[in-house]
């Protein structure tokens, strides 16, 4: 039920639009603070989410500092509109922009890709053969897709023979939506599936099984139709209630799921799925597949010494830093945020809005002489399309608790048109905003 302000006033969907606007209105309003004067030389590697909104806020809150940004790709991606362009809701460019819009006049923009970090001589070495000394290092690099590590995989076939991969770009998006609308055309047998490794925004592909289920639907074939969700491991969802909730309506959708069926190689031409499983290696032949790839830290951070020693973080190289305060566990004045940081959650644009506010109070609290209190809890959001229209707003911290923004008006286990429209017209302002350092 709608809350008595929209049954009674304008109509749902004017109050929701008008509400979107809002949210976006004020998340470009950022608190005043003072700056602190300092001559500290900070070197942000990445030019991602986090390292342009890192960036911002440095700049913002410093004066006199030497703040350099590092990275050589000239496009900025908006990643969490790639479902929307592989539901053909969106065009590629749609999730595509320039980097160096967003950076602050003070901020030095470097396009090139580091390659080594010394943490004891506090030092960055380019691909360009530059050397950036620091007093404090950000690691914001974000992650790297291992399709290398699905044998037979091949990118540049994605969007023909039924091959769909939403993380490789926009363009890749785009054509997996070629793919996908295809096979909605025709019917057949989809598969989806994540892999074991951490990754950015878990829930993405299970969006996806029920955008090819809806869109099949809107079509009249879901009855020629089979989608099959290969979990990786005993849930489909990493908090018991939401992974409860999604077995339901999985079930209510009728999308078939296996457990413990991680994908280990593809044969295009043969369009066959072979999946490694607690019984050993297991076929399936596919007419549509959406890939997603194993997820690791960055070369630049996995061969280096900020990378975990030990414990589950350390096989793929993430950067060891205290879950609480994104600072690094052994050199004090090196932080990561965003999708490079080894800690439970926060590989989200959402995490990195809660993220990046602490490691910056942290920083500058380093510089002033005083202790920060601020701290992290692992926030992160995942808003689930369930359908084109429909969407739930799930959100939860590190224990695993729904921490939803909205309590009283946006249930976060209901699929309501307002999580969609939030999804589609109210985050990317909102996103935009926090590069600029404004949300």
């Amino acid at each position: 039920m709608l809350p008595a302000p929209v049954r009674q006033g304008m109509p749902g969907r004017r109050f929701f639009l008008a509400a979107a606007s809002a949210l976006a209105a004020t998340a470009t309003l950022a608190p005043t603070r003072a700056s602190v004067a300092t001559r500290a030389r900070i070197v942000i590697l990445g030019a991602g989410a986090a390292g342009l909104s890192m960036a911002s806020r440095l700049a913002q809150r410093l004066d006199g500092a030497t703040i350099t940004l590092v990275d050589a790709r000239k496009a900025h991606y908006y990643q969490p509109g790639f479902t929307l362009v592989a539901a053909g809701l969106k065009p590629a460019a749609y999730a595509v922009s320039r980097t160096a819009d967003f950076v602050s006049p003070s901020v030095r923009l470097v396009e090139d890709r580091a390659v080594e970090i010394d943490p004891e001589a506090r030092r960055v070495t380019t691909a360009g053969g530059q050397r950036l000394d620091y007093d404090f290092l950000i690691l914001a690099t974000g992650l790297s897709l291992d399709y290398a590590a699905i044998a037979g995989m091949d990118i540049a076939r994605i969007g023909r023979d039924g091959l769909g991969s939403v993380y490789a770009g926009p363009e890749a998006a785009a054509a997996t939506w070629r793919a996908m609308s295809a096979f909605a055309d025709r019917g057949g047998t989809a598969l989806f599936c994540r892999p074991s490794t951490e990754m950015k925004c878990a829930g993405a592909p299970l969006k996806y099984a029920f955008l090819t289920d809806d869109t099949l639907r809107r079509r009249g074939n879901r009855g020629k139709a089979e989608l099959i969700y290969n979990a990786h491991n005993k849930v489909l969802f990493s908090v018991p209630i939401v992974a409860e909730k999604l077995r339901m309506l999985y079930r209510d959708r009728g999308i078939t799921v296996n457990h413990e069926h991680e994908l280990a190689a593809i044969d295009p031409g043969a369009r066959t799925a072979t999946f490694r499983t607690a019984s050993g290696m297991v076929p399936i032949r596919y007419d549509f597949i959406n890939v997603v790839p194993p997820m690791r830290a960055p070369e630049v951070v996995r061969n280096s010494p900020l990378r975990w020693q030990q414990g589950p973080f350390a096989a793929d190289g993430w950067a060891e830093v205290d879950r609480a305060t994104l600072r690094h566990r052994r050199y004090a004045n090196v932080f990561a945020v965003g999708d490079v940081a080894g800690v439970p959650k926060g590989k989200t644009a959402a995490s990195v809005k809660w993220q990046v506010p602490v490691a910056v109070d942290h920083l500058v609290a380093d510089i002033e002489g005083r202790e920060s209190t601020e701290r992290y809890n692992g926030y992160t959001s995942c808003p689930m399309i369930t359908r084109v229209g429909r969407a739930m707003l799930v959100e939860f911290d590190y224990d695993d608790n729904l921490v939803p923004s909205f309590p009283g008006v946006i249930a976060p286990l209901e699929e309501l048109w307002v999580s969609w429209i939030m999804k589609e017209v109210g985050l990317k302002p909102t996103y935009l905003a926090m590069l600029r350092g404004l949300a």
